[in-house]
């Protein structure tokens, strides 16, 4: 298959906390993240969630730093008893896209 994403991921051990934007849903998710990169997010998750949805995000970097932040859910595929989740982030800014892409610059480096 042809890689298509524009940024490097990078697996992560984190979670994130989801609540859905738009009225509808006010319960809190977890899920685990797969990997992240400055422009998007993989992930597990239990729950279906709705692809185009925007969910609000609290994502938990290795520094235990918090970034608030949406996602956009792209991609879903069922994987066994969970959903794999692809997001892009929506109105990240660019100081904590940055965040992401300086752990990936030390990760490297160190593997």
């Amino acid at each position: 298959m042809e890689e298509r994403r524009r940024h490097k991921r990078t697996q992560l051990s984190a979670e994130l906390v989801l609540r859905r934007i738009d009225g509808e849903e006010e319960e809190l998710v977890e899920i685990a993240v797969t990997d992240v990169s400055r422009s998007g997010v993989g992930f597990f998750c239990s729950e279906p969630l709705a692809i185009g949805t925007v969910y609000e995000c609290y994502l938990t970097l290795w520094t235990k730093e918090v970034l608030h932040t949406f996602l956009r859910i792209v991609r879903i595929e069922m994987e066994e008893n969970d959903f794999s989740y692809g997001a892009v982030f929506v109105g990240m800014s660019e100081t904590d896209a940055a965040r992401i892409e300086a752990y990936q610059t030390i990760n490297e480096r160190e593997e």
